[in-house]
């Protein structure tokens, strides 16, 4: 068995399931898609590890600068840079990855339609990213933006009770205002949101996405199938190897 590279080990540890998900890529692509996964996770993290939104937009920017052609020694920095030397990703690509993220570092999402822009622009995004290194087609990373945002609200689902503990929401705040709950009010007491609304939108962006893919190009959908389990059981539950196996049937059957 091939030993798991550095970044391989980084993307299973922080992306558990988007490292699943690599597994079933040809295996000459696998490499780019677990630098990609990493690059995403280091994007995420700009707002996690900071307390100021500010500094949160200077570390966005610094990926920025690496993204549009400054070369930098870091363990993922310096293989990104490689990767858009050789072609392997494109900067229009990566790019809006990173636009997207400055969301996170606003006072809150103010409507749907925002948040309905953020998920696409951030795992939407990705996931169309994903499909470019596997050789989609562009009608096939369109579906693939949209699986990958259905993949990003439910990751707003999962996450929102750690959110709640960095005093943070990522729902919208019209949404909330439906329900006649404050930003504030959901910040401190997340289960007080009924997010069965949000999951709605997720379910429609999947029926909107869902079909057959190349078997080559399937590892960038394989996601969607995490999320359409995700997405009708809610609160969301741990993964288990009823995951696993649905990821595996979907890979089978070509078809998410």
């Amino acid at each position: 068995m091939t030993a798991l590279s550095p970044l391989g080990a980084l993307v299973r540890r922080h992306d558990p399931d988007r490292f699943l998900t690599a597994l079933f890529a040809p295996a000459e692509k696998r490499e780019a898609l677990f630098l990609l996964y990493a690059f995403n996770h280091e994007l995420a993290r700009a707002r996690e590890v900071t307390s100021e939104p500010t500094l949160a937009l200077i570390r966005l920017h610094w990926w920025r600068e690496v993204v549009e052609g400054t070369r930098r020694r870091h363990e993922i920095a310096g293989p990104l840079g490689e990767a858009l030397d050789a072609g392997v990703f494109a900067a229009a690509d990566l790019l809006p990855l990173i636009d997207g993220r400055e969301a996170e570092t606003e006072p809150s999402i103010p409507t749907i339609a925002e948040f309905r822009s953020y998920v696409l622009s951030t795992a939407g995004g990705l996931a169309a990213a994903a499909g470019g290194v596997l050789g989609a087609d562009a009608a096939t990373r369109f579906r693939l933006r949209t699986l990958g945002g259905a993949y990003g609200v439910a990751g707003v689902l999962r996450s929102r009770f750690a959110l709640a503990r960095q005093g943070r929401c990522l729902l919208p705040e019209d949404f909330l205002g439906g329900q006649g709950l404050a930003l504030d009010t959901v910040r401190h007491h997340p289960e007080a949101a009924d997010v069965g609304g949000l999951a709605a939108i997720g379910r429609m962006m999947l029926a909107e996405g869902a079909g057959g893919f190349p078997r080559t190009v399937i590892a960038a959908a394989l996601p969607a199938v995490l999320a359409r389990r995700d997405l009708v059981r809610l609160p969301v539950a741990a993964r288990g190897i009823g995951d696993r196996l649905a990821v595996v049937a979907a890979y089978a059957l070509s078809r998410v």
